[in-house]
């Protein structure tokens, strides 16, 4: 029976030091990136939450205030300690009969406790606790913002391979129209002029080309980070497995609107409230300066000065002192103090209700945004039907020989640059659903 009960004193100590460096999955709403018709986002999203350094740091960072909690909380307990110490000693002999040794060692055992009778130190606690639950809001908003970019990047990639695909089309037209023109240049059928701009066309077809391809290289190398990879400039492409952005689609239903209610539970809006509610606390602490502490002092001391053996009574000295104690003057220090405090109520309150507008604005902005998107998506959409019915239309002119190759492979990369433009769109639209999930908190 006693060793169960040190296994189990053993366990709850481990468990009282032991940090928690985790953040809590539920709160974030991963889930949500589930929802897009792809087998790599939510892979990489929780690789993020489970390497991203920035993010362990605002994990690591709650840990640390976690244990400042800790830290004042000791404050309202009483303290013991023991101090071993020698003493030489040396009286006059005013008894022949007192024998009184002239080395000795002392060793007193003192406990110390100021009586909270005012709860102050109870407030200060409370002050700290405060900081520790900001310390977790923060933790998550840093989270939210990397899940929320780890998607976005992601997602402008997928676009990328798509437009360097379509692009490379492009290249591959303009190239066979210069071949045409080269021939019909040898034949004279067209002059310089006409070879020179059919060979910047490919030129420039080349060079839109290349920035495609820095531009995904750049975001690998940055998604890479983001979920805390290495980065193989040499690999990086294929590294990186991923889907297609034509198969990429929210599988789910974007509200028009937002209850307030959940505006409201953001992250930011209740660390700022909390923050009100620790300057109440603070403003409470400083007012309870100005009144007395109660102190309680207990030694009880063992030495050899006296005859007896060392831990008896005979040579144990006993006292406890029990006592209030009151500032007189402190240079003004305490009002000065109380003032700051009410001062920074005031601008946290002000602040508090700066972060409640922006909220509302943000997430008012973010829908407004999508709303334009999708019409802006559907529009670029019907405008990709009417070049497809137009490259139909050429491609059977083409047959019957009404139009030219050259004519039909202009008409095709019209098509391809509508095509282009939708991807563009609708990765605009998707990106900023996740502008969205952040800004409701992840309550999407």
């Amino acid at each position: 029976m006693n060793k169960k009960i040190i296994v189990g004193l053993i366990f709850l100590m481990n468990l009282i030091i032991s940090p928690c460096f985790a953040v809590d999955r539920k709160d974030l709403n991963v889930e949500f990136f589930s929802r897009f018709n792809d087998d790599y986002l939510l892979q990489y999203v929780n690789e993020a939450i489970d390497n991203n350094h920035n993010a362990k740091q605002a994990t690591i960072r709650v840990e640390e205030y976690r244990q400042s909690v800790k830290s004042q909380f000791a404050n309202e307990l009483p303290s013991f300690s023991v101090a071993a110490s020698y003493l030489g000693i040396h009286s006059p002999k005013f008894n022949p009969n007192l024998r009184v040794s002239k080395n000795a060692f002392v060793l007193p055992f003192m406990a110390n406790y100021e009586a909270d009778f005012l709860l102050k130190n109870r407030d200060k606690t409370k002050s700290v606790k405060k900081t520790y639950e900001m310390s977790k809001f923060d933790e998550q908003s840093a989270y939210l913002a990397l899940l929320s970019d780890v998607a976005a990047v992601y997602t402008n990639i997928l676009e990328y391979d798509k437009l360097i695909d379509k692009q490379e089309k492009i290249v591959n037209n303009y190239n066979q129209i210069l071949n045409d023109d080269n021939k019909k240049f040898a034949r004279g059928v067209i002059n310089t002029t006409e070879l020179n701009n059919s060979k910047t066309n490919v030129e420039q077809a080349n060079i839109t080309l290349e920035n495609l391809i820095k531009q995904r290289e750049v975001l690998l190398m940055q998604f890479a980070v983001l979920i805390g990879r290495g980065v193989n400039v040499e690999t990086i492409n294929s590294d990186i497995s991923r889907g297609n952005i034509d198969d990429f689609e929210y599988n789910a239903l974007i509200p028009s609107e937002i209850e307030s209610d959940i505006i409201f539970s953001r992250p930011d809006v209740k660390r700022a409230e909390m923050a009100l509610e620790k300057a109440k606390i603070d403003i409470r602490v400083a007012r309870k300066e100005f009144l007395p502490r109660f102190n309680i002092t207990g030694i009880w001391a063992f030495n050899t000065i006296a005859p007896g053996t060392f831990f008896s009574w005979e040579s144990s000295l006993a006292a406890l002192l029990a006592g209030a104690t009151q500032d007189i003057f402190t240079g003004g220090r305490k009002i000065a103090n109380l003032k700051f405090q009410k001062a920074k109520y005031e601008e946290l309150f002000e602040q508090y209700r700066q972060v409640d507008l922006d909220a509302v604005k943000e997430v008012n902005t973010s829908l407004c945004i999508i709303k334009h998107d999708t019409e802006i998506e559907n529009g670029v959409n019907e405008k990709l039907n009417l070049e497809t019915q137009n490259l139909h239309n050429a491609e059977k002119m083409l047959n019957r020989g009404v139009i030219s190759k050259t004519q039909y492979i202009n008409s095709e990369n019209q098509y391809i640059n509508k095509d282009m433009d939708l991807t563009k769109a609708k990765t605009q639209k998707l990106v900023n659903y996740y502008t969205l999930y952040k800004t409701v908190g992840g309550k999407l």
